[in-house]
């Protein structure tokens, strides 16, 4: 688990390369406002092998928030995520390590039939009720999360992780109503604090202070072309209608960005009006200082499936974010 005392050792040792607003908060943890994701590239021994490699180089070169999940590449890359944490010269408390529970995985690779697999492997086996499943691969109920868990945790090497996220929730929508989906949402999160309570050195209890649950932190895409967080007022607060990224900040929950780079596309080619405003040598570092210029964003996470993908991405560290007035005025 990450711990305060090794996180802030962690950004005393590669604190003077970066700019001043690039470790952030995360409880009493420092954590880096660029995170490593995991969930692009074929589900090979190759493509684990250079996510390796990256992940190493990322966690030794000041990188300290690995995203994975146990359905990114059939299971492999919380498996590489694991052999990363093992190989990389940096102490395990120094890192916070998420995953999350919902879309049902495969193991290693594809099969040939999915529908068979998920029908032998989870129905039969008694991990999940046909009834509870959406668009026959997602799941959210409490029995097959905590099965999830613990796979995860054997996959990644680990006693603890330090976030677990309900995966897409939203997903249960196409197959029963809203309150349904709620209702089951709320059971798990009972499950999960159980889950949690014994563990409560980690990052995410620590940071729960004397709140009523440990849930503090949500995940959602942000970039330049998926701002919606920022720019909707899509969720019902005390004063009215807000964006997402304000409800969590008022709510006290920490925000991890996905899609920073929206798949690669914003490496390449970003609106002029918008670069020339976020500072960065590559037009891929500057749309990762937009995403992590959002105001209550903890950290923008950023596929690096290659060690060279880690040189270029975590020095965008380097350069200070938008500050508040100037991320608005990308809006007026």
């Amino acid at each position: 688990m990450a711990r305060p005392d090794a996180t802030r050792e962690y950004q005393q040792r590669h604190g003077d390369r970066f700019a001043r607003t690039y470790f952030r908060r995360f409880g009493d943890c420092a954590v880096s406002s660029i995170g490593v994701g995991t969930y692009l590239g074929d589900p090979t021994d190759a493509a684990d092998e250079r996510y390796r490699e990256a992940i190493v180089a990322a966690l030794e070169g000041g990188c300290n928030v690995v995203d994975t999940a146990i359905n990114y590449r059939h299971q492999r890359s919380e498996r590489v995520v694991g052999a990363a944490l093992e190989a990389a010269d940096i102490d395990r408390e120094a890192v916070l390590v998420a995953t999350k529970g919902g879309f049902v995985p495969f193991d290693g690779e594809r099969p040939a039939d999915p529908g068979a697999t998920i029908r032998s492997e989870y129905v039969d086996a008694g991990l999940i009720d046909p009834a509870d499943l959406a668009r026959g691969q997602h799941c959210i109920a409490p029995a097959f999360v905590d099965d999830q868990l613990d796979r995860s945790l054997s996959n990644l090497g680990v006693d603890a992780v330090d976030l677990y996220y309900v995966h897409n929730p939203e997903t249960q929508l196409t197959a029963r109503s809203r309150g349904a989906v709620y209702d089951q949402l709320e059971e798990t999160f009972e499950l999960l604090e159980l889950v949690v309570a014994p563990a409560a050195g980690s990052a995410a209890a620590r940071a729960a202070g004397n709140a009523a649950t440990h849930l503090r932190a949500i995940q959602l895409p942000f970039n330049v072309y998926m701002a919606d967080a920022f720019t909707v007022a899509a969720h019902e607060g005390a004063d009215g209608r807000q964006s997402a990224l304000w409800f969590a900040h008022e709510a006290g929950l920490d925000v991890f960005t996905s899609a920073s780079l929206m798949q690669g596309r914003l490496a390449e080619e970003m609106p002029a009006e918008v670069a020339s405003r976020v500072d960065g040598e590559t037009t891929a570092q500057r749309a990762i200082n937009f995403a992590r210029s959002a105001p209550g964003v903890t950290s923008a996470l950023v596929g690096m499936g290659t060690p060279a993908h880690v040189t270029e991405n975590v020095a965008a560290g380097e350069f200070e974010p938008l500050g508040a007035d100037a991320f608005d005025a990308v809006f007026e």
